[in-house]
């Protein structure tokens, strides 16, 4: 019989570390977390210096009383989930749960599931860390108060099984507050001029630069006529060629974030997708001929460090398959971002040796991009730089400067296996031998007219990213933050971009109003130190806690006093309730607003609430109502659709663009404005301060509309 019990959290993880440790072992799994906090009541104990009650998780009995009896015939027990500060609380909590004591209980941790990391952690075996777990235990206390005292405030507000969330409001406001911006951002127009020009050894593509003495930018058509007519009958002459190299270094290995952000942009998936699959690779598939294998290291990780033997391997690889000049000359030393935990590593093959293609039979499709993903990107950043030659070329035109640059790939280095849009823009850019002081010929200039763009609306990616660079959250805690903000239709994605929905402006708004540290980025990253210092040691965690109730608890009392004040009534409306005769009321459901009968519970009539929009369609003379899409987005659209195809995100105006013909819109919340829908027109006027109704959104897309 086995004297050793082995404790993990997945069965997966159990079958692949089965084959590591012999049959003095017995692996069992404990299916995730074991006890939590009760979800029927707050179960931090305010009075009692917040000390949390913990009880078993429903569904939990079965596998602790078979955990216990293992326990009783085991000599030793090992407790080996995951090396992170969840993983230690789960250790704890399972201490606790199975009524075990230092000396017979320890804790293990490898960031791989190898034979030499897990037999290698069996001799390294310690005590729980209870930095780690406090710290833990100190990010699940905030969050729960913050989602048990402020979600009853939205119920009153909006309706009940909303919630709010610590991390999740700053995210939420961080999308709301770029709606804003784009809603509130004025084009501005600007030219650019490229010619083109002939030499003896053929053409080329220069760019309006500047004048001769100063920088003068096009900002009008007259500005861009003004330099093409100039230029005309001028002699264009090579002032400056100037011939260079330029190395571009491999991005470094993946961590959680920036593994999230590559997935999102080169294969589409969304974070919690991403985080499912690396999971997968790390805990152990089935790979034919070598039995279960954990393919990759710990996929909760944001340092940078490889370990020797990886390095080695790695550089072994690239020799092998790319030759002595592929391999970095000096092993490549990446900087870690802020305090990561260095302990870990950066995401990378557990077995560098095993190619992506050797095991594309043994994985599922989704299993297979994400692993050939990693492994790319981990070998890339092994290997040397890509090497470019770059020439850049000054021409002059009278009083002008026209510049024109090009680039060609020397040496691909690291992009011979990883050159996902990292490679030079300008490489595909030919020029012509040219020397200075020889004289072109301008073949045919090309002004063409522009305005500038508001900034671009979050992506999963960039959303990530820039949670990251705020200090926001950790990266282990982004595919949830995300998912919730969806799951209750705050926020909604269309064509990969985020969009608050109105359920998501009210929410913001309340937070806002009644929470502004809560929402507050600053103060947001500043907790995420506090925790970082609680797992260091230097801080007491229940003093993170103490502080933070404080200020929350005065908050919720101001915001019960002004609660009445922004209580959303329904509103009478004069259509009829077809089975009973009453005016149906407008009602805010959980995906916005419908019309009901007032009569309810005896009379169950509920519809589509379409807001008139008060204009004729431009195209056919309906009235134009407020719609939204199947995700939840306002729309404007016809009311006779789908025989008639109008819609538009901004409000139409009902009048007709004085240059172009087009029908006109409004746009923005703070500096509004009327502008034409027709993009390429670029009317726009001011609209007067007492105008009515806010615009909306901001771009045409296409989109699945309601009927």
């Amino acid at each position: 019989m086995a004297k050793n019990l082995v404790i993990v959290e997945s069965p997966a993880k159990a079958k692949t570390l089965k084959k590591f440790l012999g049959s003095a072992y017995k692996i069992e799994a404990s299916v995730g977390h074991v006890r939590d906090l009760p979800k029927s009541e707050l179960g931090i104990n305010v009075e009692n210096d917040f000390e949390p009650k913990y009880i078993t998780i429903r569904g939990k009995g079965e596998v602790l009383s078979k955990l216990r009896k293992e326990v009783k015939n085991a000599d030793k027990i090992y407790l080996a989930t995951d090396p992170d500060r969840e993983g230690e609380a789960i250790s704890w909590h399972l201490m606790h749960a199975l009524k075990l004591d230092n000396k017979r209980a320890m804790r293990i941790t490898f960031n791989e599931i190898t034979k030499t990391a897990v037999r290698k952690s069996i001799k390294e075996a310690r005590d729980i860390d209870m930095n780690l777990v406090d710290a833990q235990q100190a990010r699940r206390g905030l969050d729960r108060i913050v989602g048990y005292k402020i979600s009853p405030l939205l119920w009153k507000k909006v309706k009940r099984g909303l919630s709010a969330g610590r991390v999740q409001s700053v995210a939420l406001k961080m999308i709301c507050d770029r709606d804003d911006e784009i809603e509130n951002f004025t084009p501005e127009e600007y030219w650019t001029l490229e010619v083109t020009l002939g030499s003896e050894k053929g053409q080329l593509i220069a760019k309006y630069n500047s004048g001769d003495n100063n920088k003068q930018e096009l900002r009008t058509g007259e500005d861009a006529d003004k330099v093409v007519n100039e230029t005309a009958g001028v002699p264009w002459i090579v002032r400056e060629v100037k011939n260079s190299s330029r190395v571009k270094k491999p991005s470094p290995p993946f961590t959680t974030s920036t593994l999230q952000q590559e997935a999102s942009k080169i294969l589409g998936y969304a974070t919690s997708k991403t985080m499912m699959i690396a999971q997968q690779l790390y805990e152990g598939v089935d790979i034919k001929g070598a039995g279960t294998l954990g393919l990759v290291t710990y996929i909760r990780t944001d340092s940078v460090r490889v370990a020797d033997e990886a390095y080695e391997s790695a550089k072994n690889t690239i020799l092998a398959m790319f030759g002595e000049p592929y391999a970095a000359a000096e092993r490549p030393r990446y900087k870690t971002r802020g305090r990561a935990q260095d302990a870990h590593e950066a995401i990378r093959p557990s077995y560098v040796e095993r190619l992506p293609d050797s095991l594309k039979d043994s994985l599922s499709k989704e299993q297979y991009k994400l692993y050939k993903l990693i492994w790319e990107r981990f070998i890339a950043s092994q290997m040397a730089s890509a090497e470019y030659a770059v020439i850049s070329v000054k021409i002059g035109a009278g009083a002008y400067v026209f510049r024109a640059s090009g680039s060609l790939l020397k040496f691909k280095g690291y992009l011979a296996v990883y050159d996902k849009g990292e490679g030079d823009k300008e490489a595909d850019v030919k020029m012509p031998e040219l020397t200075p002081d020889q004289a072109l010929t301008l073949i045919s200039p090309k002004p063409e007219r522009h305005f500038t763009q508001p900034p671009p609306r979050y992506s999963e990616a960039s959303l990530v990213k820039t949670m990251e660079e705020l200090g926001i959250g950790r990266p282990s805690t982004y595919a949830s933050t995300i998912s919730n903000i969806v799951q209750r239709r705050y926020v909604i994605k269309e064509n990969k971009v985020f969009y608050s929905t109105d359920l998501g402006e009210i929410v913001n708004s309340i937070m806002a109003q009644n929470f502004e540290n809560i929402v507050d980025i600053e103060f947001t990253a500043k907790m995420e130190e506090s925790l970082d210092r609680v797992e260091d040691g230097d801080l007491e965690w229940k003093e993170i806690l103490r502080g933070f109730y404080k200020q929350l608890s005065e908050k919720i009392t101001q915001a019960e006093e002004r609660i009445g004040e922004i209580e959303v009534e329904d509103e009478e409306t004069d259509i009829k309730c077809e089975h009973c005769g009453r005016n149906m009321v407008i009602k805010f459901g959980r995906f916005g607003k419908f019309l009901a009968c007032p009569g309810f519970p005896e009379c169950r009539n509920t519809k589509p609430f379409f807001e008139d929009a008060g204009v004729s369609c431009p195209v056919c003379g309906g009235r134009v109502q407020i719609k939204k899409t199947r995700k939840g987005r306002k729309y404007y659209g016809c009311e006779h659709n789908p025989e008639c195809g109008f819609m538009t995100w901004n409000r139409p105006t009902g009048e007709t663009c004085p240059e172009c013909g087009g029908y006109l819109v409004e746009k923005g919340t703070k500096n509004r404005k009327i502008v034409c829908s027709n993009v390429q027109c670029g009317y726009t006027k001011e609209l007067p301060p007492d105008a009515d109704e806010p615009a909306e959104t901001d771009e045409p897309a296409h989109l699945e509309a309601q009927g």
